[in-house]
């Protein structure tokens, strides 16, 4: 676990994040299309691009009348444009005791894994000047940091990301709920958990967070051998988030566990993609620069799909 821990705050040093997310040209494109989606603003105005066409009323600006339009309708329409707003991004990572979780295939726990991710995405966010916050959660919400486009935010993320010492089980609809009612402005909100918890929940508290105008996003976080299963000889489970310990027989309960983790991630990744909502795994035996590489570019694709 040593080693690990040293790995992780490497990462979390800028030199190093630079070359984890890699901050070339390319880079940049796909971070601007993983954003993109969020940088309009919910409000019609007079500025930036064109959205639609209302019908002109006593005291708007002449300025703004489509005479195209007039022309071909002999009635005024104004023409509405969409304003552009800064990004505002909210890492929300699990410090929940199930995510301290480590196989010996991984070189770092999935809380480790985690808030390595976050602290990359909030260091994108933050070299193109978007504002970027953090809060970590079990049961309830810690370390809510302001979201911030500063130079210093970086630091007070590192912060409070390198504080998220796992405790306690978790609870995803009062965590999301309250988020949803506590948040201001239109937010992006990224979640990095392994989602260990009742899965109406999860969906539930995402549907609130879409009610309220907010995008969530779903970084699903699991250990390879959570994913896969690797073991053959009689071994001892003990829960990180239940008391006591499992006696078992690997080998009788294999298949029946791989049906049960597979049900899982496909009961969430449909219930996300009915909300709109961009979900994604992340399996900690692989590198960070490849699974972030691979997530901005299919969510930049995303994103162009859908405008």
């Amino acid at each position: 676990m040593v080693r690990a821990t040293e790995d992780y705050r490497r990462y979390l040093d800028p030199a190093v994040l630079a070359k984890i997310s890699g901050l070339d040209l390319r880079a940049r494109r796909l971070v601007q299309g993983f954003i993109s989606g969020m940088h309009r603003s919910p409000h019609r105005g007079f500025s930036v691009e064109f959205a639609e066409h209302r019908k002109y009323s006593q005291g708007d600006d002449i300025r703004f009348i489509d005479w195209r339009v007039y022309g071909r309708t002999d009635k005024h329409y104004v023409k509405q444009y969409e304003q552009e707003t800064n990004l505002q991004l909210l890492m929300l990572v699990d410090c929940s005791d199930s995510m301290n979780y480590r196989s010996a295939s991984s070189a770092l726990s999935k809380r480790e894994y985690a808030i390595t991710a976050a602290a990359a995405l909030a260091y994108l966010a933050l070299q193109q000047s978007d504002a970027v916050g953090v809060a970590t959660f079990d049961t309830v919400l810690h370390r809510v940091t302001r979201t911030s486009n500063n130079p210093a935010q970086w630091k007070a993320v590192v912060q409070a990301l390198e504080q998220s010492a796992g405790t306690g089980k978790t609870s995803f609809r009062t965590v999301l709920d309250q988020l949803a009612e506590t948040l201001g402005r239109r937010h992006m909100v990224v979640i990095l958990s392994d989602l260990f918890g009742e899965t109406h929940g999860v969906l539930s508290g995402l549907k609130h967070l879409r009610h309220r105008g907010h995008e969530p996003i779903v970084l699903h976080v699991l250990d390879d051998a959570e994913l896969n299963f690797p073991f053959y000889k009689p071994v001892r489970f003990r829960g990180l988030e239940e008391q006591g310990t499992l006696m078992t027989e690997p080998r009788v309960m294999r298949e029946r566990y791989l049906q049960e983790i597979r049900a899982f991630v496909a009961k969430v990744r449909r219930g996300c993609h009915e909300q709109r909502v961009d979900y994604d795994v992340f399996n900690t035996s692989d590198p960070m620069s490849a699974t972030l590489g691979t997530f901005l570019a299919t969510r930049a694709a995303r994103v162009s799909r859908r405008r």
